[in-house]
């Protein structure tokens, strides 16, 4: 029987097994992906937009050749934790059920059944895109990830969103020869778009290099075509491809199948002790950015990993609903 088992094995998730063996904790972490899968869904060549001292887990430094690491340091990095703190972890098998209670939990997966006393789940919300609800997004031009521009050279390209994801996108297929167009929801992009990249984006809309509808949204989709909802009316465009860049969410279906009670609130925040992130199931927890439910810029790795050495603190000290034991978590601000 483990001690603690976590689900996921992103950065906070390596956090959570690193604490666990430093509180003297078994640990087990169980990931239904590659290890720290999020990130291979992340652009190629993307910068973080921290510092590499904030994405550190287990006080082991984070070396990188310019200021902010790179998306492929940040995977190097995490595996080479993993592997220096020869951490136990199963990958590519999925979770499919939580039994009993604390203290005599089992974990069944697609693959075997664990024992355990406690439970973290650090999931994220990088699986799960918001969709566009419009017929024609299940066609294989769309796509709610973007990696690299090379592929849509020459191609008419509608990018949908306002917010840096969008952003970044639009610019980067713009620059590899791409047709771009920008779909937005509202009268301008996003004010949270990094102060670097929405002037660049501004000025290629005003010259006209980069085609904009705003106050508008996706009607259907089309092998050839999409349609657009905008201000003058119906307009359909030649369209390749769709690059959806709506954003995530947590996936609820798994939350609740685990017995995690989801608030009412706009944000459907899973319900958890924000003192040691237990959750109203006694002995299961919940770490990183799945804490935030739909606020998924409530935390980050840079905050998210503190989570860890509280959750574990509390599961070794064996404190039962006392939580004034523990001290407040680290809520950092970080841009």
């Amino acid at each position: 029987m483990y001690d603690v088992i976590i689900i996921g094995a992103g950065p906070v998730g390596l956090a959570c097994g690193i604490s666990a063996r430093r509180e003297g904790l078994s640990s087990l972490l169980i990931e239904k992906g590659a290890l720290v899968n999020s990130l291979l869904d992340y652009p190629t060549n993307m910068e973080f937009f921290s510092t590499p001292e904030l994405l550190e887990i287990g006080d082991h430094p984070f070396t990188t050749r310019g200021i902010k690491p790179t998306r492929e340091e940040g995977i190097d990095y995490y595996r080479r934790i993993a592997d220096v703190e020869n951490l136990s972890i199963k990958l590519y098998e999925r979770v499919t059920g939580l039994e009993g209670r604390a203290g005599h939990f089992t974990v069944a997966t697609d693959k075997g059944r664990y024992a355990c006393r406690n439970v973290v789940i650090v999931t994220g919300f990088y699986d799960i895109p918001n969709a566009l609800n419009v017929p024609g997004e299940t066609l294989p031009k769309v796509t709610h990830y973007f990696r690299e521009p090379y592929p849509y050279s020459q191609q008419h390209v509608a990018v949908i969103g306002a917010k840096n994801s969008a952003a970044k996108a639009a610019l980067q297929c713009h620059r590899a020869g791409a047709r771009v167009t920008l779909v937005v929801r509202d009268s301008q992009v996003s004010d949270k778009i990094k102060y670097w990249i929405k002037p660049d984006l501004e000025n290629r809309i005003k010259e006209g290099a980069i085609a904009a509808y705003f106050n508008s949204r996706v009607e259907s989709i089309a092998e050839k075509t999409i349609t657009l909802q905008t201000p003058e009316g119906i307009t359909t465009l030649e369209n390749d491809w769709v690059l959806a860049m709506t954003g995530y969410r947590p996936d609820y279906r798994f939350l609740e199948s685990l017995g995690v009670t989801i608030a009412g609130d706009e944000h459907r925040t899973p319900i958890h002790d924000p003192n040691t992130f237990e959750t109203e199931r006694k002995g299961l927890f919940m770490a990183g950015t799945v804490c935030g439910g739909l606020r998924t810029s409530r935390w980050f790795i840079e905050n998210g990993r503190h989570h860890a050495q509280l959750i574990m603190q509390y599961i070794a000290r064996g404190v039962v609903g006392d939580a004034s034991a523990i001290p407040d978590p680290v809520a950092e601000n970080v841009q």
